[in-house]
């Protein structure tokens, strides 16, 4: 897949995520564990519909600059791309992208999320503070013009490095 995701996800170390995802149709679908054990990943017609989470002190100084992003352990980036295409003429998919996450205490946040372009290629990124270790419950609704909305809903844990 080309994506941004590719710079970032070779800059982290990961463990394992617990994953699950589904979209706005009545039964709910499984998501993908794929490359990096982190990625949660939605089929939705004809867009794959990938989402990222990592703590950013594993991103290294080049990125996490280049994309404006704060490092620490207690700073979690979320990530999502949307793409259409064969593998290697993949394309971006514009989208409105909403995120929230709940923890362990039953607190919910909103995650606000903004346009990460490259060239061609646009993702979406946001950022939240956790209070560790804990395991956040994300659910990321996806808004594509002209197509039925998606939700994606996955858990991950995180631990102080």
């Amino acid at each position: 897949m080309r994506t941004l995701l590719a710079p970032i996800l070779g800059a982290l170390l990961l463990g394992p995520a617990l994953l699950a995802g589904c979209d706005s149709q009545p039964a709910p679908r499984v998501a993908s564990q794929v490359a990096a054990p982190q990625e949660a990943m939605l089929e939705a017609g004809d867009t794959t519909i990938r989402a990222t989470v990592v703590q950013t002190s594993a991103l290294n100084d080049t990125v996490a600059r280049q994309y404006g992003i704060e490092r620490g352990d207690d700073i979690v980036m979320l990530l999502v791309g949307l793409r259409e295409g064969p593998p290697a003429e993949e394309v971006s998919v514009p989208a409105t992208v909403t995120a929230t996450v709940t923890d362990l205490r039953g607190r919910k946040q909103s995650v606000e999320m903004r346009e990460l372009s490259s060239g061609e290629l646009v993702d979406y990124v946001g950022t939240l503070q956790v209070s560790l270790p804990d395991t956040l419950a994300f659910e990321v609704s996806i808004a594509r013009p002209g197509k039925p909305d998606s939700t994606m809903r996955f858990s991950r844990e995180f631990f102080p490095q």
